[in-house]
């Protein structure tokens, strides 16, 4: 059985690190990342541990093994990661519900993964409603871009109830930003 939770031990975040790892766009090749999706952003381990300290990441273990991660993040980081500096900026200067998101309450996904083993059990969408469930009295969305060419990917949060608010350029290639408004009850995901 799988069990969701957030990162409690420095093990924990090194088997985050260890999956992240293992699906490496640049590492997996191209046939393989289209097939079954990918992430792109490497983080060392000090920076997920100082992710860690302000947000912990969800994770899915089965047995002892993490099988999934969300990497969530605020702008505490702000000044570590070039690829989270520029999302942050650019999330901050769109306009959403009749306001500009930086004067709203809202947290960054910093990268989502399932272990190709999980993948089309709905782990994205059971984590994704794990860290609502936890922080929807903190924060009014969650938000994070997607690569235009990670289609697996995009099917997922758009299941799950996000929606598109912009485009970015990064690391040479297209990327939708997506929000999902947790003040919104309809297009939500459930596991029965």
């Amino acid at each position: 059985m799988v069990l969701i939770k957030q990162v409690e031990t420095e093990q924990e975040l090194n088997d985050l690190k260890r999956l992240q790892n293992a699906n490496l766009r640049k590492l997996i090749g191209e046939e393989e990342a289209m097939k079954e999706g990918f992430v792109t952003s490497e983080y060392s381990i000090e920076l997920l541990k100082k992710m860690h300290e302000e947000h912990p990441s969800i994770i899915a273990k089965e047995d002892d093994e993490v099988v999934g991660y969300i990497i969530v993040t605020n702008k505490a980081v702000l000044g570590e990661h070039e690829e989270i500096d520029h999302l942050f900026d650019t999330v901050d200067q769109i306009e959403y519900d009749g306001q500009l998101l930086k004067n709203t309450p809202y947290i960054l996904v910093g990268q989502i993964c399932v272990g190709k083993s999980h993948r089309g059990r709905g782990l994205v969408q059971t984590m994704y409603n794990f860290y609502k469930e936890n922080f929807s009295n903190q924060y009014r969305y969650l938000v994070t871009d997607i690569s235009q060419a990670n289609l697996r990917s995009i099917k997922a949060h758009k299941k799950t109830g996000f929606e598109t608010i912009g485009v970015i350029e990064q690391v040479g290639t297209g990327w939708d930003i997506v929000l999902w408004n947790w003040n919104k009850t309809s297009n939500q995901w459930h596991p029965f």
